[in-house]
């Protein structure tokens, strides 16, 4: 694949060259997302079908634990694609698992670090919470991409990566939301109603169905927003670290 032309994006162009991204190497998204998130799905629908949560509270427990670890997995791998691919060098889904999981721990410890700050967040603030999200998000690519960072050093290099640009973020997030899941909740709401509920006493209910549905969705919905967060990060870093300049000045020493 030629390398992307490294320029500022406007909002309209960073989606329009995500989802170029996404539809061009599904397959390894697809694969990546299939291997970490079936197994999770799969128990979920299992906890659900056979009585919900209050009834299986170690299976529940257990299933918290291995979506946290095949979550981080994920979306190191599926971040190492896309920017693989953005910079020109295509990467398979086994070689892209490869490289995440030395970085598991750091992700995970990523992930409960905002986990932490989005409660503090909404708790003390609403529209504040909203930007606050919005300047460390960039942290799952700044910690895949950047090698030796930290949990709390990509935090805070996002939150400065951000800076002047968090409302620009926060405007796109909306927009990724509006297009991606409103849809998947109307389709399963949909599901939910219309699919006739079956026997008594079966497992199979026309709400279980819908939760498959909205499974399956997000398996295929989520590596475009990791494409998102990946292409703005190289969005800033060519606004205000000159990266275009840096990879064509490697481009011509390598040449």
């Amino acid at each position: 694949m030629a390398l992307p032309a490294l320029r500022p994006l406007s909002m309209g162009e960073i989606l329009d060259v995500s989802f170029q991204l996404y539809r061009r190497h599904f397959a390894a998204l697809a694969t990546v997302a299939l291997i970490c998130s079936g197994l999770p799905v799969l128990l979920s629908l299992f906890i659900e079908a056979s009585g919900g949560m209050l009834q299986h509270v170690w299976l529940t427990l257990a299933y918290y634990g291995i979506f946290m670890v095949l979550s981080a997995i994920a979306t190191a791998a599926t971040v190492f694609i896309v920017s693989e691919s953005y910079l020109g060098r295509p990467l398979s889904a086994a070689e892209a698992l490869s490289r995440a999981a030395p970085l598991l721990w750091r992700v995970i410890g990523c992930s409960i670090l905002m986990g932490v700050l989005a409660m503090v967040g909404f708790v003390l603030f609403i529209i504040p919470g909203f930007i606050l999200i919005s300047g460390v998000i960039l942290a799952y690519p700044v910690l895949v991409l950047e090698p030796g960072t930290t949990a709390s050093g990509a935090l805070s290099r996002s939150w400065a990566l951000t800076r002047g640009s968090r409302w620009r973020i926060f405007g796109m997030l909306v927009t990724l939301v509006l297009l991606l899941y409103i849809p998947v909740i109307a389709l399963t709401t949909l599901a939910a109603l219309v699919l006739p509920a079956a026997a008594p006493g079966s497992a199979i209910t026309s709400g279980l169905a819908a939760l498959v549905l909205a499974g399956v969705l997000q398996l295929f919905l989520y590596p475009l927003f990791y494409c998102v967060l990946t292409v703005t990060y190289y969005d800033l870093r060519v606004r205000k670290e000159g990266f275009d300049l840096e990879v064509l000045a490697q481009t011509l020493q390598t040449a």
